[in-house]
């Protein structure tokens, strides 16, 4: 009884509930049918899209009650301001509403809007907020353009009773606008005119100011500059006041190299002057030649001689090969700094009468497609010159009319090349239409099987390949190493990180870990590299040329590519320290011996970032530290970034000279803390302006 008890309680409970649950549904739904079917109803107000042409008319939904009229007119505040593009609502002068079919009747015309204002796009996002590559780039941001002024201001040092004053730049003044494009060691008038021959190319060779003689002003940028066009739109076009020069355009615009396009901006189509038809056809039929020649596998670094505005090595970029492209600053008005402003490597270099600044077997392909260089002449010391920078195995794709035109002065020249191309024990691989392509050997059997006697000789065991500063031409042959090393690198990408032979032939104080030292050095830069990107937005910079001023092994550079930052790396190995180029070389990278007490073979503005990493403490012993930080103001873009990465006792000298510049340094901490004995010294550069 008593468990049947039980039940009935918790019945009679879930029947209550069971009721209030009814109860309050058909109360709700009285409710809400009173609401929607009653005094209350729900009005609904939509409008059609104005288009480009046409006027729109504001109309009136109702829902659910179609065909009955309201007047709103109380509905809407007296106070609220009108403006000319807000629609206004139809009603009729006595307060009544107008009907949807009066609304479109003569005594009610449609309320036009007025065209909305043209937008002009200054970002990769559009008006519809979508992404776009059709966008202008506008003047450079007031805040990063200052008036400065063509005066040096000179503060003089105070010192203690009886020393000597010495005295500090307060202020480096701007200089002549004459000297806007100014190369020092490449424009020394006065050293060039006391030269004895020029026959050579002389006067296209390094010809540096003496010493305290060099650049002691800014170089100022050209009237209208601006930022330069992102890569990789700027492989296709460029601004015109950047580079404002059109000789280029007059001699070159029927070959493709270069045309003007509108009043601001130049274009490139992509040709050459022996392929007017463009690169990437041009590069195909190489490839097709010879399959062997694998870009962005076997074949990943190439030199391009005589490169016009570097279309060669700008498409070859999209296929994984790095191109040093290299001119002389001659006749051919500003091509390199073309290449550099479209975003390409390339530097000023002869083939004259000094070895060139790259590292012997450092280039995979050679190629020289009218490059306007005799290369029989006095015994073939340039194609010698090619030859020691050739890598073991490596091509040599020359395209000029000897090779295709049958006049017989241009065949006596064929004729020369075959015979000391076959002298250089270099094997014809192919020739077809108005290309020819030659092998290097990859060991020195062929040149030590040569009768005795033959011209060009071998090189002296003792002569050093790689010694490049200031070192004259050799009329000799130069070794292939017995023990293959330069010969024997990995394919890429593998050959990025993977430690090469001839790191144990440099000469450094680590003889037994070296490779344990090259993924050292590899890590270390990762590291630092992805921590730039993460915690300074490196990503959001759009750097593109970037040169790392003094570059070991090449681990910034292959931090760079890593990271998957869109960017080039120029390696340099200054002399003062250990001649890692073999090395870098070898690892699929570019780089070029320097001497940073003097001027860099390239033009002002040319580089958007520049990275020093202990490059002070060691310089400093050897020049002032304003001489190099001169240069690097000359050789950055306005807007451009130095990262200088160095020990605390230069900071403050450093800074001073930035601040001089017109830079914005900022000093930051290592990831060691406040407690380590380095510091980063970040430095923007503004444009100046007299």
């Amino acid at each position: 009884m008593k468990l049947l008890g039980n039940v009935d309680l918790l019945t009679s409970q879930t029947a209550i509930k069971f009721a209030a649950f009814i109860f309050i549904s058909v109360s709700f739904f009285y409710l809400g049918k009173h609401w929607s079917d009653g005094s209350r109803q729900l009005i609904f107000f939509s409008s059609q899209s104005p288009s480009a042409t046409a006027s729109y008319i504001p109309t009136v939904g109702i829902s659910p009650n179609f065909n009955k009229e309201f007047n709103i007119s109380a509905l809407i505040s007296a106070t609220e301001p009108e403006t000319e593009s807000k629609p206004v609502d139809p009603v009729k002068n006595d307060g009544k509403p107008v009907s949807a079919s009066e609304a479109h009747s003569p005594q009610h015309p449609p309320t036009t809007k007025p065209p909305p204002p043209v937008i002009k796009s200054y970002g990769i996002v559009d008006e519809n907020g979508t992404m776009s590559d059709e966008f202008e780039i506008g003047e450079f941001d007031p805040n990063l353009v200052e008036n400065w002024g063509n005066g040096t201001e000179i503060q003089e040092e105070t010192k203690t009773e009886g020393a000597t004053s010495t005295f500090r730049v307060k202020k480096f003044g701007l200089c002549d606008e004459s000297m806007r494009e100014y190369i020092p060691c490449l424009d020394n008038v006065e050293a060039i005119k006391r030269l004895k021959s020029t026959e050579k190319g002389e006067r296209f060779e390094r010809h540096c100011p003496e010493k305290g003689k060099g650049l002691n002003c800014l170089v100022p940028a050209p009237k209208g500059y601006r930022p330069p066009v992102p890569w990789p739109r700027s492989r296709d076009e460029v601004w015109f006041y950047n580079v404002p020069h059109t000789r280029l355009v007059d001699d070159k615009g029927g070959q493709n190299w270069i045309s003007k396009k509108g009043k601001d901006k130049f274009s490139f189509p992509g040709g050459g002057t022996q392929f007017i038809h463009g690169a990437d056809q041009y590069l195909n039929q190489i490839s097709k030649m010879v399959p062997e020649i694998t870009f962005g596998q076997h074949i990943r670094v190439v030199l391009d001689v005589g490169c016009g505005v570097a279309s060669f090595g700008a498409y070859l970029l999209s296929r994984n090969v790095i191109t040093m492209s290299i001119a002389p600053k001659d006749v051919h008005e500003n091509q390199i700094q073309f290449a550099l402003e479209r975003g390409v490597p390339a530097m000023a270099a002869a083939f004259a009468t000094r070895r060139l600044l790259y590292p012997s077997q450092a280039f995979d392909l050679i190629h020289c497609s009218r490059c306007r260089i005799n290369w029989t002449r006095d015994d073939g010391i340039l194609l010698l010159e090619v030859n020691r920078m050739l890598r073991a195995g490596g091509y040599f794709a020359w395209a000029a009319q000897p090779v295709y035109k049958h006049e017989q002065a241009l065949e006596e020249q064929w004729e020369e090349m075959l015979n000391l191309t076959t002298r250089l024990c270099w094997n014809l691989v192919k020739k077809e239409g108005y290309i020819a392509i030659w092998q290097k050997p990859f060991n020195n059997s062929c040149y030590l099987s040569r009768e005795a006697g033959t011209i060009p000789p071998l090189c002296d065991p003792n002569d050093d390949p790689d010694n490049v500063w200031y070192v004259d031409l050799k009329a000799c042959i130069s070794r292939i190493p017995e023990n293959g090393y330069g010969a024997n690198v990995a394919p890429w990408p593998a050959r990025l990180q993977t430690p090469p032979d001839r790191l144990q032939s440099i000469h450094i104080e680590s003889y037994i870990a070296r490779k344990e030292l090259f993924k050292a050095e590899s890590k270390y830069w990762n590291e630092i590299v992805a921590s730039y990107v993460r915690a300074l937005h490196w990503k959001k910079y759009k750097l593109r040329n970037v040169m790392d001023m003094r570059a070991g092994f090449g681990g910034f550079a292959a931090a760079m590519i890593d990271n998957q930052l869109d960017a080039w790396v120029l390696n340099v190995v200054p002399v003062s320290g250990p001649n890692t180029l073999p090395v870098i070389y070898d690892r699929g990278l570019i780089g070029v011996m320097h001497d940073w007490c003097e001027s860099f073979d390239t033009y002002p503005r040319t580089y958007d970032l520049l990275h020093a990493a202990g490059l002070f403490s060691v310089e400093r012993k050897r020049c002032n530290m304003s001489t190099i930080m001169l240069e690097m103001d000359r050789i950055l873009r306005p807007g451009g970034r130095v990262y200088i990465r160095d020990s605390l006792d230069v900071m403050d000298e450093l800074q001073d000279i930035a601040k001089a510049m017109g830079w914005h340094p900022t000093l930051r901490d290592t990831s060691e803390g406040p407690h380590a004995s380095y510091r980063i010294l970040v430095c923007d550069k503004r444009l100046l302006r007299s």
